[in-house]
C-alpha cells in the first residue's frame, strides 16, 4: 500500500513536470503551429487554450491551427470558438486533411482558412452521444452558431447552414435537400470560404506573407495526452466503472492486490487528467477525500446510514465538479458505474466467496451444539418416563415423576390435575408431555 502511494505520487509529479515543448526554426517574425487533431473534446479545448495563451505571451505574430479532425463535442467546439475569437493574434485554420462537424466550426472562427489540395470541410450535423440526431433546441443553437461563425469573417452563411442542416438545398455543390454540404479545397475557395490552397508549410507561409518567419511547433505533453484521453466522454464511464469495481472487489479479497491497484489507478487517472485539463480543482479532491472518510466512518461507527449517504453524495459531487461534463451525462456515467460494480461484485462473490476486509469485523460464526456450544443440557433420558400432573397444565405446569418434580408443557392441549402423562420430547429445559390414556 505504501509502495503504491509513493509510486503514484512520483508518477503524478513526473507528469506535472513534463511540459509542453515548442521546436523552432527560421528567424524574424514568429508563427506558432498548433495541432488540432483527433476528436474535439474538453481535453483539446484545454490544450488549445494553454497553447494560444503561450503563443500570445511569447509575442507570436501569427498562429496556425493545423486541423485534421472528424469532429466531436459541441460544447468543446463552442468554447474553442470563443478562445479563438478572444485572441488578438491573427489565426489561420490550415486544414491538412479534414475539418468535419465541430472541426468545421473551429475553422470558421479563424481569421482565414487555407486548405491542402484534396482536404475537406463540412458535414456538421449535430448528434447526441448515442449517434442519433439531437433535439430541436440543440439543433437550433448549432445552426445559429454555424451561421454566426461564417458571418464573423463575411462568409455567406447559407453554406455554413448547409453543412449543419440537411434541409438547405444546394445541388450545385452535391448537397441537395436531405444531404449535408461538404466542400473540397476548390469549392471552398470558389465560394469564399477559404483563401486558397497550400501543399505544405512553405506554401502556406508564402500565402501568409511570412516566408521567412520563425516556425514554432507546439507539441502535446504526456500529461496533456493523458488529459485528452481521460476527458473523452466515452472513457469517463469506463474509468469510473473500473475505479468503483476495483475498490469494492478489494474489500472482498485479503490484502491490497490487483483490484485495488486497478481501482485506485483508474480514479487517479480520472482526477489527474481532469486537473491537467483545468476542469477539476482542489475542491473536487477535497470532496472526494471527505466522501471516502465519511464512508469509512459509517463502516466503523454505524450512524444509521447518515454518514454513508453523505459520503456517497460527496464522491458523486466531486466527480460532477471535476468532470467538465453536463450534470445529466455525469449522473448517467455514475449510475452505469454503480450497476457494473453491483453486478461484478455479485458474480465475484458467487465464484470465489467472501474473503475480504469486512470478514474481519463482521461476526459470521454461530453458536450451535455441533460446535460444542450448549446453553442447557437436554435430558433426553427422560423421554418415555410416566408421571402425574400436580398442577393443571395450561399448557405449562408441574408433574411428579416419582423421585422429582419437573416443569413441563403439553403439546398444546389442557390437562387437569391427577392425570397420568408421559414425556415425549426434551429440548434443553423444555420438557413436553402427553396425557396417557388408560
Amino acid at each position: 500500500m505504501k509502495l503504491f502511494g509513493i509510486t503514484a505520487l512520483l508518477l503524478v509529479i513526473g507528469f506535472l513536470f513534463v511540459g509542453n515543448t515548442a521546436n523552432g526554426q527560421g528567424e524574424g517574425e514568429v508563427v506558432y503551429f498548433i495541432p488540432v487533431e483527433q476528436e474535439v473534446e474538453r481535453g483539446l479545448e484545454a490544450f488549445l487554450k494553454r497553447s494560444i495563451e503561450d503563443a500570445e505571451e511569447a509575442g507570436a505574430d501569427h498562429i496556425v491551427l493545423e486541423i485534421d479532425t472528424p469532429g466531436g463535442a459541441v460544447n468543446a467546439a463552442d468554447n474553442i470558438g470563443k478562445i479563438i475569437k478572444a485572441t488578438e493574434v491573427p489565426i489561420t485554420a490550415y486544414i491538412s486533411d479534414r475539418a468535419l462537424s465541430a472541426g468545421a466550426y473551429i475553422a470558421l472562427n479563424a481569421d482565414q482558412i487555407i486548405m491542402e489540395p484534396g482536404a475537406l470541410m463540412g458535414s456538421a450535423a449535430i448528434i447526441d452521444q448515442s449517434g442519433n440526431a439531437a433535439g430541436k433546441k440543440a439543433e437550433s443553437f448549432w445552426h445559429a452558431a454555424m451561421k454566426s461563425a461564417a458571418e464573423l469573417n463575411d462568409r455567406d452563411p447559407k453554406f455554413a447552414l448547409a453543412m449543419a442542416d440537411p434541409d438547405v438545398n444546394l445541388p450545385k455543390y452535391n448537397a441537395p435537400k436531405g444531404e449535408l454540404l461538404t466542400l473540397n479545397d476548390v469549392e471552398a475557395n470558389e465560394i469564399g470560404y477559404s483563401e486558397g490552397s497550400a501543399e505544405d508549410r512553405t506554401q502556406l507561409l508564402e500565402k501568409l506573407d511570412l516566408p521567412d518567419a520563425k516556425v514554432m511547433d507546439v507539441e502535446v505533453s504526456i500529461a496533456e495526452k493523458i488529459a485528452r484521453f481521460v476527458t473523452n466522454p466515452i472513457i469517463i464511464p469506463i474509468l469510473l466503472s473500473i475505479g468503483s469495481l476495483g475498490l469494492v472487489l478489494e474489500l472482498y479479497s485479503p490484502g491490497f492486490g490487483i483490484p485495488g491497484f486497478m481501482g485506485a489507478g483508474a480514479l487517479l487517472l480520472f482526477f489527474f487528467g481532469h486537473m491537467i485539463a483545468g476542469f477539476a480543482g482542489w475542491e473536487s479532491i477535497l470532496l472526494l477525500i471527505t466522501g471516502i472518510i465519511l464512508i469509512l466512518v459509517e463502516i466503523f461507527i454505524p450512524g444509521f446510514g447518515i454518514f454513508g449517504v453523505l459520503g456517497a453524495l460527496g464522491i458523486v459531487a466531486s466527480i460532477v465538479l471535476g468532470s467538465g461534463q453536463s450534470l445529466q451525462y455525469v449522473l448517467v456515467a455514475v449510475l452505469l458505474a454503480v450497476a457494473i460494480t453491483i453486478g461484478g461484485s455479485y458474480f465475484f462473490i458467487k465464484l470465489f466467496g467472501y474473503r475480504g476486509f469486512f470478514k474481519k469485523i463482521v461476526l459470521s460464526d454461530s453458536t450451535n451444539s455441533e460446535q460444542g456450544y450448549v446453553s442447557n443440557v437436554s435430558r433426553n433420558e427422560l423421554i418415555g418416563n410416566e408421571g402425574t400432573t400436580v398442577t393443571p397444565l395450561r399448557p405449562a405446569g408441574i408433574a411428579d415423576f416419582g423421585d422429582e418434580r419437573l416443569d413441563v408443557v403439553t403439546e398444546g392441549g389442557y390437562i387437569p390435575v391427577g392425570i397420568s402423562v408421559t414425556i415425549t420430547k426434551v429440548n434443553g429445559s423444555r420438557i413436553v408431555v402427553r396425557a396417557v390414556n388408560k
